[in-house]
């Protein structure tokens, strides 16, 4: 919920006036010469007052429990995002009176108008986050302060909103290894009226699930299609972000990867064929140069790219080895980069051997590994160990998962108290 929930939230007057022409702002990557160009949404200023309107309160929170809990599934049974807990956050919005009292009711249907501006125009825009019970019974939440970022609204208060809810529906959290309560912040407009505008009324709400493992059998690298056909983002678009226009177009795409027999779409952008996402996930990829030295690249935060706290996460744990503020067990020399990667590299990395191991890294799954790329008819090995992972996504798996479940100490992980 970053820069385009600031359009759900304020009227076309404040954001004329404080935008001006917005032609004239340079958003997305661009291409001159077969450059690749970088600028950014998030680079944006906002300078809108909002302090006349009320913010979030969490001292107004209304608390209505179900009288009718659900069976909470075995853990083995659970299926990613199938399921979902007792009782579900809501928080409305409106131009008028600013953000109104906060409530938690059991989950339940939406009340919404056939008119409503999400359902004609697509304005939702959602985020991922998780909770999870540490083997002494804490509950704690992984990095919540990078959901938190880039909003309107006072980003403390609803977190502990949050926490509330995750605290009264806490008896869904499971206490085996590898699972945990997944969080779906999310916002839509709610304008009744049809026309192209910022809507006036907003719902921000939230929903919860409990989620198992995403590689309940151990980690199974999986192929990619490396599509030319079609495109995830576009230079001045909205790839940064988690809005819900960005996904449905790539549900057609991703039904064609599986046609070929890919697990998932590979999205490429330019001439160059750029690498930019695994799926819905931030790539990353290790070459070996003749040196000795490993090289950790991801694409840069372009505007095309999602800013995911996982790929945040990753870059982190990376760094702190390679500047030598905490070392991992990783190749010593290590050079952490944030630059293009085209095909054509990667696909010569394979043939020569440099090329030491391609993944992705998203709140769902963690750390994904690739072990091949469907690309111009022909197919791109990628290499993997015994074990389904490579000697840097190994490491880095281990550590996030460490950090998320109090194995390893750190103040990533944030105490719902």
């Amino acid at each position: 919920m970053s820069l385009p929930l600031r359009h759900l939230t304020r009227s076309s007057s404040r954001l004329s006036s404080t935008f001006g022409s917005l032609s004239r702002l340079p958003w997305g990557a661009s291409y001159t010469n077969g450059t690749r160009l970088q600028s950014s949404l998030l680079d944006i200023p906002v300078t809108a007052d909002q302090t006349t309107l009320p913010d979030i309160d969490p001292s107004k929170l209304e608390i209505r429990r179900t009288t009718s809990p659900k069976s909470i599934p075995l853990s083995k049974d659970l299926v990613f995002g199938h399921t979902f807990t007792d009782h579900m956050l809501m928080v409305p919005w409106s131009a008028k009176s600013g953000w109104g009292v906060p409530r938690i009711e059991p989950y339940g249907p939406l009340s919404l108008e056939p008119s409503c501006t999400v359902l004609h125009y697509a304005q939702t825009i959602f985020e991922g986050m998780k909770a999870y019970r540490q083997a002494d019974g804490t509950i704690t939440l992984f990095r919540p302060d990078m959901n938190m970022k880039l909003r309107i609204f006072n980003g403390d208060a609803f977190l502990e909103l949050i926490k509330r809810l995750v605290r009264l529906d806490s008896n869904w959290i499971p206490t085996e290894p590898g699972h945990s309560l997944y969080i779906r912040p999310t916002m839509i407009g709610t304008q009744r009226a049809i026309g192209v505008n910022p809507p006036t009324e907003a719902l921000l709400y939230v929903i919860c699930c409990p989620v198992g493992p995403y590689y309940p059998q151990g980690f199974k690298p999986v192929s990619l299609h490396g599509t030319t056909e079609y495109i995830r983002a576009a230079p001045g678009g909205t790839g940064a972000f988690k809005l819900g226009v960005n996904y449905a177009p790539g549900v057609m795409p991703q039904k064609a990867a599986a046609k070929l027999g890919y697990a998932q779409n590979l999205w490429l952008h330019g001439p160059e064929h750029y690498l930019t996402e695994v799926g819905t996930m931030n790539l990353f990829v290790v070459f070996k140069h003749p040196d000795g030295t490993h090289e950790l690249v991801t694409p840069p935060l372009d505007g095309m790219i999602l800013p995911g706290v996982t790929r945040d996460s990753v870059l982190s744990l990376a760094r702190g080895h390679s500047n030598g503020t905490h070392k991992l067990n990783l190749p010593e020399k290590l050079v952490v980069t944030e630059r293009s990667v085209s095909m054509k590299e990667v696909k010569s990395a394979s043939e020569n051997g440099s090329l030491v191991e391609l993944f992705g890294a998203g709140t769902a799954a963690v750390i994904t590994t690739v072990d091949k790329i469907g690309y111009m008819g022909e197919d791109v090995l990628i290499p993997t160990g015994e074990d389904g992972l490579g000697p840097i996504s190994r490491t880095i798996w281990r550590e996030l998962v460490g950090r998320q479940t109090g194995a390893i100490p750190s103040d990533w992980s944030v105490v719902v108290d």
